[in-house]
């Protein structure tokens, strides 16, 4: 097998390491020249384990921080301003949908067709 077989094989067992990609911590290349230097050496290996397991799940203590950093004033600001808009939208499709009506009804009696400016 090539050097560059074994080492997607290796990117394959340590999935861990995908997070610093996507993270943008460190790129693929600097990966397979830190392999391509030490190989499959868990000393080699050590400083991109993570302990704390993946990091998509939020600890209590997290959402606890997150919670006390919400000023709710603002939110209630946001929303009473979105009900407004939502107000004011509801009102100009009620009114508008009133005005086609009477505009597609058009005269009620006929008018002569000879009969252009009231002469």
């Amino acid at each position: 097998m090539s050097k560059k077989e074994e080492f997607k094989e290796f990117m394959r067992n340590k999935p861990e390491l995908l997070e610093y990609i996507r993270n943008k911590e460190m790129t693929l290349q600097s990966f397979y020249e830190i392999y391509d230097v030490y190989g499959s050496d868990e000393n080699a290996w050590k400083a991109y384990e993570r302990s704390e397991g993946p990091s998509n799940i939020i600890s209590p203590t997290k959402i606890t921080d997150i919670m006390k950093n919400i000023n709710l004033d603002e939110i209630q600001k946001h929303v009473n301003t979105a009900q407004k808009a939502l107000g004011i939208v509801e009102d100009l499709t009620t009114k508008g949908s009133s005005t086609v009506q009477n505009v597609v009804k058009g005269p009620l009696t006929s008018r002569p067709l000879n009969k252009f400016f009231e002469d």
